[in-house]
């Protein structure tokens, strides 16, 4: 295939997608909902509970009361009591609003996120450090908790890609007509596409990647691609194949 030619087409779907008319409750996506608030905690909630049906997240998401983010944490308890999603007791969403309250009191999740990242411009440090903070700030363990935020790899070479948390660093860091852009300090160029098994298999047929695995390390050869498209901004072309898989419409990109 023709890497060129598919750099074009990409270059227009992204250009295409980028329209605030993308996000809409008959084309559900849980940035609709992040995009609300405008809040970084708030974003995180909606990143991290972004797995299974588009339709069925943005339901989720509606319901919950955000606010309670700045509640004491027996009202957040009380007032999550019968909110469950898939994987997640309702004490597993409670400690979740409960941990980012603790937090919201303490930092803000960007200059957690940005400090470790300075150091060596890697964005997995950034990701290590705002888990382990998430963890220190209430440590609470289940099967659907640990799912939901998930633990530092003991190899970070050999690992999930980790894409909500990818998403919602997208989402944080760059600015246009979809994502918030409510963070500075972080240079878009150092982003890693939020690899999901969708965007696996659309990379896949585009000839954009090799690698079979959904791993990390497909999430960097993917990544690494795409920067030669567009060294500044890699990740622009993440909302783009997504939609191409969605719509199930990469033939005409072969």
């Amino acid at each position: 295939m023709n890497r060129q030619r598919v750099k074009k087409l990409l270059d227009l779907e992204a250009a295409r997608r980028n329209d605030a008319t993308e996000l809409s409750y008959e084309r559900p996506d849980p940035l609709l909902v992040a995009s609300e608030y405008r809040e970084e905690r708030s974003a995180l909630i909606c990143a991290l509970f972004g797995y299974g049906s588009a339709k069925q997240i943005v339901a989720f998401l509606d319901r919950l009361d955000f606010s309670l983010l700045e509640a004491p944490e027996e009202s957040i308890a009380k007032e999550l009591r019968g909110f469950k999603y898939r994987f997640q007791t309702s004490k597993d969403v409670a400690a979740l609003f409960i941990a980012l309250h603790r937090l919201g009191r303490e930092r803000k999740l960007g200059e957690i996120v940005r400090e470790a990242y300075e150091e060596r411009r890697e964005i997995r440090d950034g990701l290590w450090a705002l888990i382990r903070a998430i963890r220190e700030a209430y440590p609470y363990e289940s099967r659907g908790y640990d799912f939901l935020v998930g633990k530092v790899p003991e190899n970070p070479e050999r690992c999930a890609p980790f894409k909500r948390y990818m998403m919602y660093f997208r989402w944080m860091v760059r600015r246009d007509a979809l994502d918030l852009g409510l963070w500075a300090g972080i240079d878009p160029a150092d982003l890693i596409i939020p690899l999901d098994t969708h965007t696996h298999a659309v990379s896949l047929r585009l000839g954009l990647l090799k690698r079979k695995s959904y791993d990390m390390k497909a999430a960097l050869e993917l990544t690494e691609t795409l920067r030669r498209f567009d060294p500044a901004d890699p990740v622009k072309y993440d909302f783009a194949l997504y939609r191409i898989g969605q719509e199930e419409i990469v033939d005409k990109f072969r």
